[in-house]
């Protein structure tokens, strides 16, 4: 795991992940990017600022239809319309202030955001691992597509199965799992796409390197 993150670091260089001014933008944007491009979740981010609905509080007390709109470029807007104001409602108790939810311990904090509408496992762990410094590996498309393609894990292997590899593999720090998992969307996106580009891929050692390319 260790050569996986410095090889991929030796490619891409820091993330800088998870790209967001407060804690509250980046549970915001946590749950935008489920399904859709962060290219995307920017363009519908810049228009709640400019409107004043990047807090909890605003997203809460305005009407749903007034927020499809704004919402429509990321996709499921009514969806996520309603997963937002779930996750401002279940907020709405700590005051919105995720410096008191993050007070719990990491598996209750963990259990707590499950139980919200629209959060499953990838998205907590989001947060708990890029706002509230925990160290938890977050697992989505483009890391279960890495792992399989380099003999990792099997294709229908689960989030649990692929996070404890992770896990045993890293030393248990929210700044290296954090960046292995925004360096791995790096990688996604310039590489091991579902259609992959091996011819450039700078992890040589992976199985598929060069026999995937069209």
């Amino acid at each position: 795991m260790r050569a996986l993150l410095d090889s991929l670091f030796a490619a891409y260089g820091p993330q800088h992940w998870w790209p967001a001014q407060s804690v509250e933008e980046m549970m915001v944007g946590a749950i935008l990017v489920q399904n859709s491009s962060w290219t995307q979740v920017e363009r519908v981010i810049a228009q709640l600022q400019l409107h004043d609905l990047l807090s909890l509080a605003a997203l809460r007390q305005m009407p749903a239809e007034q927020l499809w709109p704004v919402l429509r470029p990321v996709g499921f807007f009514r969806l996520k319309t309603r997963r937002l104001k779930a996750l401002a409602d279940f907020m709405a108790q700590y005051d919105d202030r995720p410096e008191q939810l993050f007070q719990q311990e990491t598996q209750r904090l963990r259990q707590s955001l499950l139980q919200v509408n629209g959060i499953g496992k990838e998205t907590a762990d989001a947060i708990l691992c890029y706002g509230a410094r925990r160290p938890l590996f977050v697992v989505d498309a483009y890391t279960k597509r890495l792992f399989y393609r380099l003999g990792r894990v099997a294709e229908n292997a689960s989030y649990d199965t692929i996070q404890a590899m992770v896990h045993q593999g890293l030393p248990n720090s929210a700044e290296q799992l954090g960046e292995l998992h925004a360096l791995i969307v790096c990688h996604g996106k310039e590489h091991c796409r579902a259609r992959p580009r091996c011819a450039l891929c700078p992890l040589h050692f992976c199985p598929a390197f060069g026999r995937l390319s069209p």
